[in-house]
């Protein structure tokens, strides 16, 4: 039995309040199922104190219901070690959150592991870990996150960041990751949305935050006025183009429905109606097919 108060978090993440609430509800039920793992460490004081190698959702819950203990496995291992374990049992969980597992691939790279290490430590394919501290080295941010939630693949992202900038190549990517079956359908209008969201606002999200605060200076709060501009310029340019776009639809609209035939060929297929926006600008009078 540990005192909740000696116990330190390593490698905290957020919890999902459904099932937590479950969680704090069980154990109140019948109790603690399954003892929390923590390794012993002194303080400088010669305090005991013990890290927290698995079992969070269990020792928060424990703290909610007033617990002052808790049944505990105690393990002597390095604090790497209790790192990487702790990394893997979130890894081996049904639904980890994405972005504290490429974080914590990330903090292990930090402390000098390679691809196939952190691999064998974690479970996960060596390729796919490769895969991910290229786009991480890369600042691919936005790709990374797509992969890890299943949105696109991890070769057609490695394929997108090896394009670069150039939107030609961009679009070469992607002609040949549909035809070689890689990204279709939803996918591949994912990839085109991660892809303008790449552009106008660049290739890292915020999301995967870095354990250090920045600073912010006048040359960072230029840049970032900055890059609001292009943000804000790139919308206008979108919206111009949409607009030239519907005009073109409208045109050839009014074009076609002049042709009787083509009218009559329509209401046949049963296709004799149009979207309200489209109609009051073919048909400004308010006339139908």
């Amino acid at each position: 039995m540990i005192p909740l108060e000696q116990i330190e978090v390593i490698n905290p993440r957020e919890r999902d309040a459904k099932v937590f609430a479950e969680i704090v509800n069980n154990i109140q039920l019948i109790g603690l199922k399954k003892p929390i793992k923590v390794t012993p460490r002194l303080t400088a004081d010669g305090v005991q104190k013990y890290l927290l190698v698995c079992g969070e959702g269990r020792l928060k819950a424990y703290q909610m219901l007033g617990e002052t203990t808790i049944p505990a496995l105690v393990v002597d291992v390095t604090d790497e070690d209790a790192f990487i374990m702790s990394l893997a049992e979130n890894v081996a969980r049904r639904c980890y959150r994405p972005l504290e597992l490429l974080e914590g691939i990330r903090q292990l790279q930090v402390r000098g592991y390679g691809a196939k290490l952190i691999a064998e430590k974690t479970g996960l394919k060596q390729e796919y870990v490769y895969g991910i501290l290229k786009l991480l080295n890369e600042g691919e941010e936005r790709l990374v996150i797509a992969v890890e939630s299943g949105r696109i693949p991890l070769t057609a992202a490695l394929m997108i960041a090896g394009a670069g900038d150039s939107d030609s190549a961009v679009q070469a990517v992607l002609q040949e990751a549909y035809e070689s079956g890689k990204l279709r359908g939803k996918n591949l209008m994912t990839a085109r949305r991660i892809i303008e969201r790449r552009k106008t606002l660049g290739r890292s999200s915020n999301r995967i935050m870095s354990k250090k605060a920045t600073d912010i200076t006048t040359s960072s709060l230029v840049r970032a006025y900055q890059t609001e501009v292009a943000r804000q310029k790139a919308m206008v340019r979108k919206s111009e183009f949409a607009q030239q776009r519907l005009m073109l639809v409208i045109g050839a609209l009014r074009q076609l429905f002049v042709d009787e035939n083509f009218v009559n060929l329509l209401r046949a297929e049963g296709l004799a109606t149009l979207p309200k926006y489209l109609s009051e600008r073919v048909w400004p009078g308010g006339s139908t097919v």
